[in-house]
């Protein structure tokens, strides 16, 4: 990691700037597997604090935390642990993909950034978003940044003064290969200008 940012200093000032300011970032880890794939689905578009409680809740409901599991619980008690009904339609997309062996999240690991991206894409309710975290954060792919992330594109937009989507994406080719590294510290940033701390 510390290669990859000293890397990201010499080709743009900007990390430089993050770091003096705010410090090294952490680097968010999380297992691979299906559990993290479920708690993704319940971070779209959602505060990760209160994804995780609302994971925890779901997990409370059965230690066994398997697919089969998932796919028997009723929109009703989604919806009273707080899940959407659509999120809910998602988590079982997810299962009876496992189930019935239309994928195998075991191997992802073993693939390029590519194969799992065409491979997750096939589930309903997994975007790139979602796969772009699951990358970073599970696989440590080195070269990802989620340009559909609110906080990494609001960022870009105050630091670089870089606004159109098509003009973030050329710009963000520099930074490659450890496109990673340069989205974990625009996240830094983000969180800290605001005086938040996030617990991955």
């Amino acid at each position: 990691m510390q290669q990859a940012i000293q890397h990201l200093f010499k080709i743009d000032a900007v990390f430089k700037h993050i770091v003096e300011k705010y410090g090294m970032p952490i680097i968010p880890k999380r297992p691979q597997g299906f559990e993290t794939l479920v708690l993704l689905i319940l971070e779209q578009q959602v505060s990760i604090d209160s994804a995780k409680a609302t994971f925890l809740k779901l997990k409370a409901k059965e230690i066994n935390f398997q697919p089969e599991f998932l796919l028997r619980i009723s929109d009703e008690e989604y919806r009273n642990i707080g899940v959407s009904r659509q999120k809910a339609s998602y988590i079982k997309a997810l299962s009876h993909s496992i189930i019935h062996n239309e994928i195998d999240i075991e191997s992802l690991a073993t693939k390029s950034s590519q194969q799992v991206r065409e491979e997750l894409i096939k589930i309903k309710g997994i975007g790139n978003w979602t796969i772009d975290v699951y990358l970073m954060f599970s696989l440590q792919a080195p070269d990802i940044i989620p340009l559909g992330d609110v906080a990494v594109v609001n960022t870009i937009k105050e630091l670089l003064n870089v606004h159109n989507k098509q003009e973030m994406e050329n710009y963000v080719v520099k930074w490659s290969p450890y496109r990673s590294a340069a989205t974990f510290l625009l996240w830094h940033y983000y969180l800290k200008k605001r005086n938040r701390t996030v617990v991955y």
